[in-house]
């Protein structure tokens, strides 16, 4: 008896889906093209961090309170025409930047990572798909044989019935017609 593709797939199927990743694994170490380090981490981290309302609402609140500062003499550190905050804008720029640059390029190595794991994903759920194919088919042959089998045993026996039968009337013939 040969061993059913399916039953074997459903019992590994519990142990396979326990990591919902398990095609991502093989890439893993291009996840971060920059490295896991410290310092890495905290640069991604920070790049996100420019682009959420977070950010932009706290700048903007501490840009209001250096202008409102200086220009109402409170704080006389950076003068009109603030200098030292445009400064600070550069600085700001000539970091945010390449941070940025990171960021995006770490993202599109996992998204690249992702896809071709996906793609593997995609090519070995057919692969799986065309097995099942092909047992499917070979049940439907060996169940094809069956039946015509099955037919010849049926007419062997309608055969053998009606030759049972003729015999049964020749010797009820044979017996009527002896005189006892």
């Amino acid at each position: 008896m040969t061993p059913n593709p399916e039953s074997t797939q459903c019992m590994e199927a519990p142990e396979a889906s326990k990591h919902h990743f398990r095609f991502h694994l093989p890439f893993a170490h291009l996840f971060s093209v920059f490295g896991d380090d410290w310092f890495a981490l905290k640069a991604e981290a920070f790049a996100r961090f420019f682009g959420t309302p977070v950010f932009l609402i706290s700048q903007t609140i501490i840009v209001l309170v250096w202008i409102a500062m200086n220009a109402m003499g409170q704080a006389k550190f950076d003068v009109y025409p603030f200098i030292l905050l445009n400064l600070a804008f550069s600085l700001q720029a000539a970091y945010a930047a390449p941070l940025i640059l990171l960021a995006q390029t770490r993202q599109a190595d996992r998204d690249r990572v992702h896809s071709e794991a996906d793609a593997m994903h995609r090519e070995a759920l057919a692969q799986a798909s065309e097995q099942r194919e092909l047992f499917s088919s070979a049940q439907n042959d060996q169940l094809i044989e069956l039946m015509k089998q099955n037919t010849q045993l049926t007419e062997i026996t309608k055969q053998l019935s009606e030759r049972i039968e003729q015999l049964t009337v020749e010797i009820h013939l044979k017996f009527m017609t002896k005189p006892l």
